[in-house]
């Protein structure tokens, strides 16, 4: 039915056939407008922020990984006679590729995608991606890692599928949880022992884990923590189980707030000739770079690389830390274009981080960004060849 409608004095809608509204009654729709326009606002703001600081994750865990993969096993000192000081992509004419550290944080990002973070169906999801992930026979893979994938396929739950292993493997899948869920910690626990324990059943690694992903939440946060408030909330929320993880933090804090370099650190640890992949050895050194340059991608994914050993995994779990606080706008643009990938590319890993996002906001599950097994096979056996020249290299001078 056609109405006649106008406006009264205050610009608001009056029918003809209903009675005007009375000025408090104008002024009070228009103050419940007002506020839902700003909750809506500030929603908006609030997943545009989340979505930064996922795609800072992901991409920063690509970049570091392929800076520190021409180095990954060599001590620093042989490391410099091979490469001088690196200080850009160095795996194949300029350009680089990512390793599995990269590939396991984007089956994390798919496994929370489409099970909005629920930890049951997220190890379930999880295991799923790490079935699929073997049979696109990637290279370089860690022990540990390997045999839980290979279990998953003989029948093995996720439940039974680790070994006991302190391995850095669950600490290069994590910070994503924590940039992801590190709101809820009891949550973010729960989530950490399902990514852990899938491979790793040592308890080292799952707090090794879960402190870089608690660093990843705290870089994401609008005013990061200092290092003793870190320090503060990593022993509160392990207790006393990981006393041990939690004396070396403590270490760690003295050092960078003494001013200490992160590899004189590193020595201090033992590690003159490079960072171990135990979970313990991983974390401190990790720790380090990123208290001493929260918001500088650049100088601490060089620094951290400076010292040598599983350069690749170090560089990935600390450019995710520090590139969840930063942003994709961070990171050097030049190693962003340097990234010699598909199908994982770099915008591949923007659509995925955008997705997650959108979930983990709004706690739907959504649909996970496909990859084409035959793209992700020939991308792996092409990857096999440079990591294969790679190693005939090492075998020349300079020693």
């Amino acid at each position: 039915m056609w109405t006649n409608t106008r406006t009264n004095d205050l610009g608001a809608p009056q029918n003809d056939c209903e009675r005007p509204e009375s000025l408090p009654e104008i002024a009070r729709r228009r103050a419940v407008t007002f506020q839902h326009r700003v909750t809506l606002t500030r929603s908006m703001e609030i997943k545009r922020d989340r979505a930064e600081a996922i795609i800072g994750c992901l991409l920063g865990t690509a970049v570091g990984d392929a800076l520190g993969l021409p180095g990954e096993g060599l001590s620093k000192a042989r490391q410099r006679r091979l490469f001088g000081r690196i200080t850009g992509h160095r795996f194949f004419c300029g350009r680089a590729m990512i390793s599995d550290d990269t590939e396991h944080a984007c089956l994390v990002a798919q496994a929370l995608l489409v099970s909005a973070g629920d930890a049951p169906a997220f190890r379930s999801a999880l295991a799923q991606q790490l079935r699929l992930w073997l049979l696109g026979l990637p290279a370089g893979t860690g022990k540990a890692t390997l045999i839980a994938a290979i279990r998953l396929w003989l029948g093995f739950g996720p439940e039974r599928s680790g070994i006991f292993s302190a391995g850095n493997g669950p600490a290069m899948r994590s910070a994503l949880l924590g940039v992801c869920y590190g709101n809820d910690p009891a949550h973010l626990r729960s989530l950490v022992r399902a990514s852990t324990r899938l491979t790793h059943t040592d308890p080292k690694a799952e707090y090794g884990a879960f402190a870089v992903a608690l660093a990843a939440h705290a870089a994401a946060s609008d005013t990061p923590p200092s290092p003793q408030s870190y320090q503060a909330s990593l022993c509160a929320a392990l207790g006393d189980d990981a006393q041990e993880l939690t004396a070396f933090v403590a270490k760690t804090v003295a050092s960078a707030e003494a001013g200490e370099t992160t590899e004189t650190f590193a020595e201090s640890l033992g590690l003159s000739r490079g960072v171990t992949g135990y979970v313990y050895h991983t974390v401190p050194v990790v720790l380090h770079a990123w208290f001493r340059h929260p918001t500088d991608f650049r100088a601490a994914v060089l620094e951290v690389i400076g010292c040598g050993g599983d350069t690749d995994t170090t560089a990935a779990i600390l450019g995710a830390i520090v590139g969840a606080g930063v942003g994709r706008q961070g990171i050097p643009p030049e190693w962003l274009d340097g990234l010699w990938e598909w199908p994982r590319s770099v915008a591949w890993m923007e659509r995925l981080g955008a997705r997650l996002a959108i979930a983990t906001a709004t706690q739907t599950a959504g649909q996970a960004v496909r990859l084409p097994a035959l793209g992700v096979l020939l991308r792996n056996l092409l990857f096999l060849a440079v990591v294969l020249y790679h190693g005939f290299r090492r075998l020349l001078p300079p020693y």
